[in-house]
């Protein structure tokens, strides 16, 4: 459906809730809603981001499919965040990638491999990929430091910088300021209700998912993703630190904050992403946009085989199978970030933003 379509289909959708008001207290959307009479292109977006899909609206409306109003707020919004996503990618030529996002991810994951085993194999040709390596600097006897560091900085950058721009563009369109006139009291708001994933609580019984029973069971592996991604970014962070402030060279010992931090990070998105690819698979497909599944299972496949990998990597690092696992592992791992503003992991990045602004309307 053209974008037109999704936008009018989500706002006739909202304007009958708006009359109704039965959900009033189910999430942040609806007191958002009751602020409003008009409804315009930008408070659409705000709205469709600042939902979370707990699907509870769609159960207790009276006007739900099969009644003719075809009120579907969780499908309506799903379809219409979709849609801001490839509005605000950056650079804008690229918002493509979020048409058929299961494929591209797919392709990325194996473009990404071929790539690393190829440099690999092109760099250490004398049987050291499958040789047993040990002590400090043992990744670098399989791919050189420059090429890993390198590589990996390049990438970074660019991710963050399209991720940024992304963010201040919805944010300054939706919320009509700029990131640097934020209040500080609606950006911790913003920022706990991340942390603690309110609007999954549904009230304290969790959501309806993935079916009409309330269930806190999406939260939590929500909770076991975030907390794990934070974890393996941390792990990485501490572990720059070693490399580059202290000159300690990559493997660490198993007893050090690096591993501990990745290894617990790992197991959290192995648990999360399993969960959320269980949920998604028993999901009510009444209350889903079936055009947006690609993109949910795609990004969720990638983060398990990244967690995956990285755990295998620490469990036969002293084998000679640490070289293949590495790159399979570091293959994965660019994919991962390569995909970052143009995947779900963007809806994270918005709906934050979403937050902040819902923050800063509740105090007006």
């Amino acid at each position: 459906m053209p974008s037109v379509e999704i936008l009018n289909e989500a706002r006739r959708a909202i304007e009958i809730c708006n009359a109704c008001r039965y959900c009033e207290g189910y999430c942040a959307v609806f007191p958002a809603m009751e602020r409003r009479r008009i409804f315009s292109d930008s408070d659409m977006s705000y709205l469709a981001n600042l939902c979370h899909n707990c699907r509870g609206c769609f159960y207790a409306c009276q006007f739900s499919p099969p009644h003719e109003y075809n009120v579907n707020i969780p499908a309506q919004f799903s379809a219409l965040r979709a849609q801001t996503y490839q509005d605000y990618a950056w650079p804008g030529a690229l918002g493509k990638l979020f048409e058929r996002n299961g494929l591209v991810v797919s392709l990325v994951m194996a473009v990404s491999l071929m790539v690393v085993m190829g440099l690999a194999l092109l760099m250490v040709n004398d049987g050291r990929l499958f040789g047993v390596h040990t002590g400090a600097g043992a990744f670098y006897a399989v791919i050189p430091y420059e090429v890993m560091v390198y590589t990996a900085s390049a990438v970074f950058g660019f991710v963050v910088l399209a991720m940024i721009i992304g963010f201040t563009r919805f944010l300054k369109d939706t919320g009509k300021t700029s990131v640097g006139n934020v209040d500080t009291s609606s950006l911790l708001s913003a920022v706990w209700d991340v942390l603690t994933m309110k609007n999954l609580k549904g009230g304290g019984l969790g959501c309806n998912y993935p079916d009409h029973r309330f269930s806190p069971a999406r939260r939590w592996h929500h909770h076991f993703v975030m907390y794990g991604f934070f974890l393996c970014f941390a792990a990485t962070s501490v572990a720059t630190i070693y490399d580059h402030v202290f000159d300690w060279q990559a493997p660490y010992a198993y007893t050090s904050l690096p591993v501990i931090l990745g290894t617990l990070g790992g197991i959290g998105l192995t648990i999360g992403s399993l969960g959320l690819l269980w949920l998604k698979g028993q999901s009510d497909p009444d209350v889903a946009d079936t055009e947006t599944n690609g993109m949910d299972i795609g990004f969720l496949v990638l983060l398990l085989m990244t967690a995956v990998t990285g755990l295998a990597l620490l469990a036969f690092r002293e084998t000679t199978s640490m070289g293949i696992l590495l790159v399979v592992h570091l293959g994965f791992v660019l994919a991962l970030f390569l995909t970052l503003p143009y995947g779900k992991f963007v809806h994270s990045i918005y709906r934050f933003a979403a937050l902040i602004r819902h923050a800063a309307e509740g105090k007006s």
